[in-house]
This record gives C-alpha cells, structure tokens and sequence, in this order.
C-alpha cells in the first residue's frame, strides 16, 4: 500500500515486515488491533536466510492462518542426512502421516506470503516506507517515516533486524556488537541426492558450526554454512573475513561435491549475514517499544535457527496487549513481554549453549551423531529432537511435560488427513 499514513493514533505500529514482524501485526490484527505495517523493502524482496522451516516455525504459521500452497518455493522435508567430523552419515527420518515437521521455503516467497496473510486480516501495510525516527511519549510513540511523515501508535513493535534503526534510536543498541554467529549462502541448481534430501555436514574446520545444503523445488538447493564468532560477538574474525575463501574450499571437498552432483552449477551471487543469538542479554523493551525477531537476538544459539523464534516473539509481542481496549499501563504490557520470552526461550538458550561446548569439539559431535544412528528409535526420535524446538530444554522445564511430550503431531494436521 502507498499514500498517506494515518493521522489518529493507532494501536500497534510494527516497523520491519518479515516473520516477526508479519506475525505481531497477523495477531494484533486478529484480536481486534488496528495495526499499521511499516517496511522500507517493497515486496517481494530477498533476504539472507538458510530457508529451513523447523516444525516451531511450521506451527506458528499454521496459527497464524498461512496456506504453504501461497509459497511458491514450499518444499515439504522427510529425510535428514548427518555426516559427522569423522566421515560417518547417518540419514534420520521423521514422522510420516502425522503433520509437518520440517520444510523449506526461499524466503522471499515466504515473507510476501506472510505480508499477504496480514493484509487479508485487516493490517495496514506500507511498503518502501523507512522508519527514520522515534519520538516516545508517556502514551504513545512518534515514528518518522520517510520523506518526513508521522506515524503515531500506542506501542510499537520493532521487527527490523540486528542493527534495529528502532533500537539506535531509542538508545538500547550494544556499541560494536556483530551478532554470535556469522552464516554463508548460495543457491545451487543440483543433480540427486541434495535435490531430495536435506544434508547437514559438521566439518571439523566449521565446529561448532556446520554446512548444510537444502532442498528447494526444481532441482534448486540453499548451499551454505555458519560459523561462531569469536570475542562474544564483538570486534573482528578473521574467520568471517575469509568465508568466501572457506566457500570455495567447502565446495571443493569430496563428499559434498558427491551430493550435489558433477553438473551442479551455482545461481545468482553468494551472501553472508550475521546472526544475533543472545536473547538473555539483551533488552527486549524500551517504554512502549516491544523488540522482536532478530531485533531481540531470538535466534537459537547452537543452530543458527531464526524463523521459528522470530515468529515465536513477534505473537508474543501482540498478545502482550491482552483482551479488550489496549492497555495504558506500558509497564504491565512490556513486563509480561520480557516474562513470556524468558519462559519460552531462556532454558532453551541455556541447554543450546552447552550443546555449542559440545559440538564445538570434534569427538563431541563425532559421538553425538554415532549415538543418534544407533538404532531406528534413535534416529526416529533424533529428528525431532533436532528440528521440534521444544524438547530440547524440556529436562529443564517441567511446565512442559505431558504425556505425549515426544510422540505429539507436526503442523498441517489436515493435510495429511484429506
């Protein structure tokens, strides 16, 4: 949408149109908020991304109402395919017939999907629209959009990436910080087996990260790996100065030139993208500003996975409102944000980083992947351990136990029951 921006106040501002920010604005709406999208990208647009969709993330778009036959990329994921430090592969498989575990989508489809979805519910949105300033006030928010504009809302929502303009402005940005993690990608036209299968190499120059190819329609693969920074996320690597010189290597090497085939041929430019993963750390909140997404550095620690919290804290913004007419009381409202996110992230953050000290040693994930193809209960059940993002802390959290606590169904139930 173009043209002029409301002139009353309205109840929720959301500044960035991604999957945190699509999903804030998808609830608000919903619950009866008049919501206004601001994003300076006209869509669609691309984003830097591994495009995996991990069965949180599927979950929080079927909550939200989006159809996957809207995203043109949608490529549904039943067999994963691990190689360990020391040359052993393991293939772990998940559940058939009981829903959606895992998927890949290129984001550029997968945002302008979601952005769709927030218009059909009621969301005003405004594209090529840069939020360039922040006024807070004791019971509203001023934003400046381009070209001078006012947009004024009762709280706002900031879902606009790691270096959030939001954050700069309202004084909460952490000088010199460039994200935990530092990710490598380009999209690959392959022959079989990558054009069938998800793979994820853990090579021992890469620990605690990893390389991965995913598969997308049309014989396309998402190529690419992640690296830790080193220094906590602040100051120099020279790691993240030579991934290109890594990518070349990585390209190189054996066994994954065997998956992706001898006429594999790369698309497009190669891309390189910081990840933010500190959510305990980091302000969530400023007045009546609520951040979101990568904003809040919500991604998971040891996989590098983003979507999934994304969408996760960018609900949890909205219902942080509550029912009825929006609160006048910010404290309460950004209180019970701050306490929602720690509840569902903080002990997951806390389990992945001891999994980073594992993984980061070569015998360390070398053993975790031995023990996983150990029988086809493990394996079965390593699957979900890796992509359902609830388990992995659940020792840790006993509000989560239930009964069918490792045996519950993906997402899209009912797609598989038609």
């Amino acid at each position: 949408m173009t043209g002029p921006l409301p002139t009353d106040v309205v109840d929720l501002a959301v500044v960035g149109g991604g999957p945190a920010g699509t999903a804030a604005a998808i609830t608000a709406a919903r619950a009866g908020r008049r919501v206004v999208l601001v994003d300076k990208a006209r869509f669609p647009r691309d984003k830097c991304c591994g495009d995996g969709l991990t069965t949180g993330a599927l979950r929080h778009l079927e909550a939200l109402g989006l159809d996957p036959g809207a995203v043109r990329s949608w490529q549904p994921i039943d067999d994963v395919v691990l190689r360990s430090p020391s040359g052993r592969t393991v293939t772990v498989s998940l559940p058939r017939g009981q829903g959606r575990y895992a998927a890949v989508a290129r984001r550029v489809d997968l945002d302008a999907a979601l952005l769709d979805r927030a218009r059909a519910v009621g969301v005003e949105v405004h594209e090529g629209a840069a939020c360039t300033g922040v006024t807070p006030g004791p019971d509203q928010v001023g934003l400046t959009v381009d070209g001078g504009r006012e947009l004024r809302a009762r709280y706002v929502v900031a879902a606009d990436g790691m270096w959030s303009p939001v954050r700069k402005a309202v004084g909460a940005a952490v000088p010199g910080y460039r994200g935990e993690w530092h990710a490598f990608r380009q999209y690959v036209r392959a022959t079989t087996p990558a054009s069938r299968r998800l793979w994820v190499w853990f090579e021992p120059d890469l620990l605690p990260g990893y390389a991965w190819s995913f598969p997308l329609p049309g014989g396309v693969v998402n190529v690419g790996f992640g690296i830790q920074r080193r220094g906590g996320g602040v100051g120099p690597d020279d790691r993240v100065q030579d991934m290109a010189a890594t990518w070349r290597h990585l390209l190189a090497r054996p066994h994954v030139a065997a998956v992706l085939g001898a006429d594999a041929t790369v698309e497009g430019n190669h891309r390189a993208w910081p990840i933010p993963a500190r959510v305990t750390d980091l302000a969530l909140t400023a007045g009546r500003v609520l951040f979101v997404g990568d904003a809040a550095a919500a991604t998971d620690p040891a996989t590098g996975e983003g979507i999934g919290q994304a969408l996760l804290t960018g609900a949890l913004a909205a219902r942080a409102l509550g029912d009825g007419p929006v609160p006048a009381d910010a404290a309460a409202v950004t209180g019970r944000y701050e306490a929602d996110v720690l509840a569902a992230l903080a002990a997951d953050h806390r389990m992945s980083a001891v999994l980073t000290t594992i993984l980061g040693h070569r015998a360390g994930a070398a053993t975790a992947i031995r023990l996983a193809g150990l029988t086809p209960w493990t394996r079965r059940n390593f699957a979900r351990w890796l992509f359902e993002d609830y388990p992995r802390a659940l020792a840790l959290t006993p509000r989560r136990w239930h009964r069918r606590m490792f045996t519950g169904p993906g997402a899209y139930r009912d797609d598989f029951a038609a």
